[in-house]
Formats: structure tokens, sequence, C-alpha cells
């Protein structure tokens, strides 16, 4: 209990103060007889928030946002630890691959977003949006482990005359583990931001992403400010769920 509140309820209730004490300014200090319109107050963005989760649609569109995002983040996983062994296995791989995983990492988010507007369906979008802001970070972490797996214990398997699979479960796997599961908690991040800004521009029918934009032009910022605690919510949710499968299985012996 001591460390929930240390690590959860602490920080809270510290930017809640700082938030409704900037509410105070704007209405106290600067004379504003509203601050609704650029920074609501909390309760009455959690009044918002409560209204919004007892709608139907609300978890519809949660969910739908969920799913696309984690089946970008599941593709740009696969797709990136896919790249990275065939860079590291091959020269080849490595001179036709690694320029592309590069200039994916260098592009702006915006850029893909708007150029896979016209390539794909509006659905889909956000799912390839946030594999493609996944693929370079997996990429580089996977490869940087098989990189740094230790000389000695592949020399040790080259002497007991390890086959490729059992050099590969016993030496290779234990020692990228840590580089992907510090990789996807990475990717996590890039995949929500990424994903949700790629429903705001292509506006699918059930997002988290097009109740954003909508709130933001109908100016109805408590609710913007509802829907952006929802995505923050979800990521953490998410992240803790991730991290609890990636722990568990970098205990999990060799198989």
């Amino acid at each position: 209990m001591k460390q929930f509140w240390y690590a959860f309820l602490l920080p809270l209730l510290f930017w809640l103060t700082v938030w409704q004490g900037a509410v105070w300014y704007l209405t106290a200090v600067r004379g504003l007889p509203t601050t609704e319109f650029i920074l609501p107050p909390p309760l009455l963005v959690f009044r918002t928030l409560a209204a919004l989760v007892v709608e139907p649609v609300f978890w519809q569109t949660a969910l739908s946002t969920l799913l696309r995002i984690f089946c970008g983040l599941l593709l740009g996983v696969l797709t990136g630890s896919l790249t990275a062994i065939c860079t590291s296995a091959w020269r080849w791989a490595d001179r036709l691959l690694s320029p592309a995983v590069r200039v994916i990492r260098a592009t702006p988010v915006a850029s893909f977003i708007l150029l896979i507007i016209l390539w794909a369906p509006t659905g889909r979008v956000p799912a390839i949006v946030s594999a493609l802001m996944v693929l370079p970070v997996v990429w580089g972490n996977v490869s940087r482990g098989i990189a740094q797996t230790d000389s000695l214990l592949l020399e040790a398997a080259r002497a007991y005359r390890f086959g490729r699979w059992k050099t590969v479960r016993l030496v290779y796997v234990p020692s990228v583990l840590p580089y992907f599961a510090s990789g996807c908690h990475t990717a996590l991040g890039l995949a929500w931001k990424a994903g949700v800004a790629a429903e705001v521009l292509c506006l699918p029918k059930e997002a988290i992403g097009t109740q954003v934009y909508w709130s933001k032009i109908y100016l109805e910022t408590p609710r913007l400010f509802a829907w952006t605690i929802v995505v923050l919510v979800l990521s953490f949710l998410l992240e803790r769920l991730l991290g609890a499968c990636l722990s568990r299985l970098e205990r999990r012996p060799s198989l």
C-alpha cells in the first residue's frame, strides 16, 4: 500500500493540484470568466469522462482503437525481429534492408500517415502506421542483442557441436531477450502516439482519434481532455500487461 501511494497516488494528487492551480490562476489572477474552452477544471473533465464511460459506443470506440494499435504493434514487432535476424545473418540482406529501415526511422510520422491514407483502407491506416513506427525500434534492439552475444558462448556451442537450432535456443535467445524486451517497451509508446495521430487524420468510423478530432472541431475541450485520459489509461494498462508478459518470458528457462 505504501508503494502504491508513492508510485501512483502521490504523483496523481500533485499533478491534479497543479492543474487546478492553473485553472485558479486563469480565473482569479488573469480575470477570465471561464477556462472551459482552454483549460477545463479537473472535476468537469472527470464528470465528462464518467458520462462517456456509461455510453455503449465508448467501449466500442476504445476497443476498436486498442485492437488497431495492438495489431500494428504485433506486426511491427514481428517484422522488425525478422528483419534484424536477416540483416545480422546475411550481408546482402543488411545492404538491402538496413537503408530502408533507416529511412523509415527518419521519416516524420505525419508524412507516413498522409501517404498511407492514399494507399490503404481508412480502417487499416492506424495499424500500418503503428507497425512502421515500431519496426525500426525493434530492429535496432534485436540487431544489437545479436551483435552483443558472447563470443565465448558461441565458441563453446561449436566445441560441443550444438546444432543451429540448439545454439539459437541456448545462446542467442537469452542474449537477445533483454534487448527485445527493452525495444518492445519503447515501441509501445510510439505505437500509441502514431496510431492515435493516424486516427485523427484518417477518421475511422469507431476510433478514439476520431472522437478527439470532433471534440476539437466543436470546441468541446472537456471531452477532448476526457478522451486524452482514456488514451493514457489504455496505454498504461497495455504497457503493464506487456511488461508482465515480457518479465515472465525472461524468467522462463530456455526450451
